[in-house]
This record gives C-alpha cells, structure tokens and sequence, in this order.
C-alpha cells in the first residue's frame, strides 16, 4: 500500500501548482481521500477532501474559491489544483485515503510546496 504525492515546489505568489496523489496497492474507489498540510511550527490541518466517486468536496475556508481537489479512480490518481496561491500556503502536502466503511487509513510521505518572491 502506497500514497506517493509528487507536484510541489517554489512557486511566485499568484501562481498555481498542480499536486498529484499516485495510490497503489488498494482499490482507490472505496476510499475517502484528502489533502492535509503542515507548515513548519504548525499542526497539520485538512486543505480539502473528496468523497469516493467525487461527487462531494470539501474546502477549508483559507483556500476555497483558489484550491479544486478531484480525483480518477480509474487511474488511481487524486489531484490538488492549487491557484493564486500566498506565502501562507507554504506548508508540506499530504495525500490521505480513508476506507469509507472502517478505520483503516494511509498516508503519503508530503510534498513541500513554498510560495515565496
């Protein structure tokens, strides 16, 4: 079982990146998937999640109308479009999957996104 995010890095405030979350190992569909990050000195807090078809999301209030998390069972694949992004979104990404029906739960190892002039 894996959970590998890829997609991060420096980027101007104002800009955008676009964060990838490659599942293997389960069956992707029967998990709710989310994006958490944690800036340095801070807790980890939850960025958005999407339930198992994509058909709901969620977004924390500092990134809604800027962040569109989705996903494709298909590929296994659950992405984070990040635009107009602020110094305050420098933080490390994780890509989180919950079995919907249990408590089993993985997580990535983090991508470091870093917005800054």
């Amino acid at each position: 079982v894996q959970l590998v995010e890829s997609g991060g890095g420096l980027v101007q405030p104002g800009g955008s990146l676009r964060l990838s979350c490659a599942a293997s190992g389960f069956t992707l569909r029967t998990y709710r998937m989310s994006w958490h990050r944690q800036a340095l000195g801070k807790e980890r807090e939850l960025v958005a999640d999407i339930s198992s078809a994509g058909g709901t999301t969620y977004y924390g209030d500092s990134v809604k109308g800027r962040f569109t998390m989705s996903r494709d069972n298909g590929k296994n694949m659950v992405y984070l479009q990040m635009n107009s992004l602020k110094p305050e979104d420098t933080a490390v990404y994780y890509c989180k999957a919950e079995l919907i029906l249990g408590p089993r739960q993985y997580w990535g190892q983090g991508t470091q996104v870093t917005v800054s002039s």
